[in-house]
């Protein structure tokens, strides 16, 4: 990457010995830290590789994650926070996503040449953001010393070295091997990035801190790297995470019990989080313990439930084919004839109609695919992908209320039936248009819609499962619990790790002076 930065704003970044380490959670604390200390703060992530998404007030996508940090940050979301964004559609591709829009999908060996071209827009929006910011921070992504990802690096240790900013390294104590992650990632660095690191975090540590001290006098004397701080294991942490998906809940007391099947390039999980913390809700992810060959082996079935529901796809022809390997279709068909409900969001919406079509291969191989056939409608896949967030109204049981959300999707689904009605109707603010976003079939049983985020708004949670014939509380919104949950690591890190010394760190970066060798372990 060739780099002509003008450094106006302090700079830290934060990278992991590991995947989930805690480099999105560390960074968001970060972020809501200095915001509360009155510093104009924004996050940055060069380049990620998630299915789980946001919508920009400018209609373009992000990672989740750092819609999250914007939120601790207290400012809107801009596509300048993640300008490189990969949505695995197969094994080896990636739709790949520049400053919020979608490009063409790459194979992986593509991609690596394309790394020149993408890491010019990381350095664009990182620019940009140095103008408009007095503190950026930086998230890396997986870990700094995978080997084979080093050529053309843009997202750790390659992006910190052509913006020329200090990092910190994160490393997970409750997986174990902690010791021995951060001495060996920062052993697999070169001797410029191991300059580069100024300091650790341990994350997620029980106990007595007074038994870690000895391992921890013992790291600072080996790598001549301070241990900024120790964070706590925090019990019931909860933040929107950017791939990690919890497969079981267990709740006694559980009014409604909720499955969600999981296909292999399922998206945006975080639309299930606000049920799966309701409290008289039970949100179980089910995931296949193998694709079936036609060699009879066992399948893991969809468990009795209340409600079904059909979460969003990147690849929706393969993971409808995935769900029907499964038997899971079966499963759906057993779950109606006993009353049960169904709901399908965005790919699985499109999953519920009759047929989808990807005339120009959007998502593969170009083809039609014979859909599950519960709602008169047909669904095409189009190359001009539909992003915004919208706002509406639910009617369901005889009410409507107003919702709000996000679509994200490259389909566009027509029904020329008109007994079946719209649940969901949309608003969108800029233009004020108004348009049917999904059907329920004449039965009252089987509803889905494009809306993104629908169930963070306790209304239509409770809404939804008065449809179920459920009468459930009215819960705490899901925004004020992803507060809730930015506070709680906020405090942890005002508590345990040495912000004034971190500040002090980022501004070396914007003073120019990357004096890395005067951060030493005292």
């Amino acid at each position: 990457m060739s780099v002509n930065i003008e450094k106006n704003a302090a700079c830290i970044m934060v990278q992991g010995c590991t995947s989930d380490a805690g480099k999105s959670v560390l960074a968001a604390a970060i972020c809501r830290v200095f915001a509360k200390r009155n510093v104009k703060v924004a996050p940055f992530k060069p380049q990620n590789m998630a299915l789980n998404s946001a919508v920009t007030p400018d209609g373009g996508e992000i990672g989740r994650a750092q819609a999250v940090q914007a939120q601790a940050a207290g400012i809107e979301t801009s596509v300048h926070f993640n300008p490189v964004l990969l949505k695995p559609n197969s094994d080896t591709g990636s739709q790949v996503i520049l400053q919020g829009k979608a490009l063409s999908s790459m194979e992986a060996a593509s991609y690596q040449n394309y790394k020149k071209v993408a890491g010019q827009t990381v350095i664009d929006s990182f620019a940009k953001l140095n103008q408009a910011y007095e503190l950026i921070v930086v998230e890396g992504a997986g870990s700094p010393a995978e080997i084979n990802l080093r050529k053309g690096d843009i997202a750790n240790m390659g992006f910190a070295e052509a913006a020329d900013c200090p990092v910190i390294i994160v490393a997970d104590i409750d997986r174990g091997g902690v010791f021995a992650h951060l001495v060996g990632t920062l052993e697999l660095l070169s001797e410029s990035e191991q300059a580069r690191v100024v300091g650790f975090v341990i994350n997620r540590f029980r106990g007595d801190i007074g038994l870690l001290k000895s391992g921890l006098d013992w790291l600072e004397a080996k790598t001549n790297k301070p241990v900024l701080g120790v964070l706590p294991f925090l019990h019931g942490l909860d933040i929107a995470a950017e791939d990690a998906v919890q497969t079981q809940q267990v709740k006694t007391d559980a009014k409604v019990k909720v499955v969600v099947p999981v296909y292999p390039r399922m998206s945006n999980h975080t639309d299930f989080d606000a049920l799966r913390l309701h409290p008289e809700i039970e949100l179980n992810f089910v995931r296949a313990t193998g694709d079936l060959d036609g060699t009879g082996h066992v399948r893991t079935p969809l468990p009795a439930c209340d409600l079904i529901i059909l979460p969003g796809s990147k690849s929706v022809r393969q993971d409808l084919a995935f769900l029907q390997r499964q038997g899971w279709d079966k499963d759906i068909a057993k779950h109606l004839r006993y009353g049960g409900k169904v709901w399908g969001i965005c790919g699985g919406y499109q999953m519920l109609g009759t047929e989808i079509d990807d005339p120009l291969g959007i998502e593969g191989q170009s083809g039609t695919s014979q859909a599950l056939g519960y709602l008169t409608m047909r669904t095409e896949l189009a190359e001009q992908k539909r992003l915004a967030n919208v706002e509406g109204r639910l009617t369901m049981a005889g009410e409507t209320i107003d919702v709000a959300g996000y679509e994200i999707h490259a389909g566009l689904s027509q029904s020329k039936d008109k007994s079946q009605l719209a649940p969901v109707v949309l608003c969108e603010p800029f233009s004020q248009t108004e348009q049917a976003d999904g059907l329920i079939d004449e039965n009252d049983q089987i509803a889905g819609s494009y809306l993104h985020g629908i169930f963070d708004k306790p209304q239509a949670i409770q809404l939804i499962m008065k449809w179920l014939g459920q009468d459930v509380l009215l819960d705490t919104d899901h925004f004020t619990k992803q507060e809730q949950a930015i506070e709680r690591i906020a405090n942890a890190c005002e508590q345990y790790l040495d912000i004034d010394r971190l500040w002090d760190i980022a501004q070396m970066y914007q003073n120019n002076g990357i004096a890395i060798e005067s951060i030493k372990a005292d």
